[in-house]
């Protein structure tokens, strides 16, 4: 079986703060990129770190982009990558008992439509 909603949590250490990262253009790149559904900017306290959360329709498409788009970017910034991957299908249940914007009502009711 297949992951359906896969997490993928990355940061590239670098030696800049996040209000010199040029996100608007970053953001039309990412926009283009195969699966990616979400993303949340993260930026490390104190650290110049740069991340971010991101959703994604598979682990392959998820895969492809942490050792594609992601390894690029650290490389043209000069920073050293980090990524994990997150099975969000396992945990629904659990996170919708904790009111999480990524399983709310309006994705219960999708996820019953698909199952009928």
């Amino acid at each position: 079986m297949s992951i359906k909603k896969v997490y993928l949590y990355a940061e590239i250490q670098v030696s800049a703060p996040f209000e010199k990262v040029d996100w608007p253009s970053i953001n039309e790149s990412m926009k283009k990129e195969k699966g990616l559904k979400c993303k949340t900017w993260l930026a490390g306290v104190n650290t110049n770190s740069i991340g971010g959360f991101y959703e994604f329709d598979s682990l392959e498409n998820a895969k492809a982009y942490a050792g594609g788009y992601l390894a690029k970017a650290a490389e043209q910034l000069g920073g050293s990558l980090t990524v994990r991957l997150y099975d969000g299908d396992v945990v629904a249940e659990a996170s919708r008992g904790i009111d999480s914007p990524f399983y709310g009502a309006a994705e219960t009711a999708a996820e019953g439509r698909d199952a009928a």
